[in-house]
């Protein structure tokens, strides 16, 4: 089953959930902002995605100038700064079986379903 990590106020988001709709494969969505992934969880989206959490992270966020911006964060520092702050996570993050794709832009999405 297909999983959308997804914030539906994102307009980016918003065109990704439209994709894997007209899929018309199964698919289960995910409001992270309401329903915050584990860190086992993020750690297993970016090993999917094959990323360092750095760059599953929106550093245009207020919540990331106001208290991360300029200091040197390990990958786990990272990771539970997107736990404490979920609109850090960048969006939308579509997983199907053992591939994932963040969906910007997101015709990506279209490379795995």
């Amino acid at each position: 089953m297909i999983k959308i990590y997804h914030n539906s106020r994102c307009s980016k988001s918003r065109c990704g959930l439209e994709l894997v709709e007209k899929s018309g494969k199964d698919f289960e969505i995910i409001s992270y902002l309401e329903n915050t992934p584990s860190k086992n969880e993020l750690k297993h989206i970016l090993k999917l995605l094959n990323i360092k959490a750095e760059k599953l992270i929106r550093k245009n966020e207020a919540a990331w100038k106001e208290n991360f911006k300029g200091k040197e964060l390990s990958e786990e520092q990272l990771i539970d700064a997107m736990i404490t702050y979920p609109k850090l996570i960048e969006r939308p993050i579509v997983i199907n079986g053992n591939q994932a794709v963040i969906g910007r832009p997101p015709k990506n999405i279209l490379d795995i379903i």
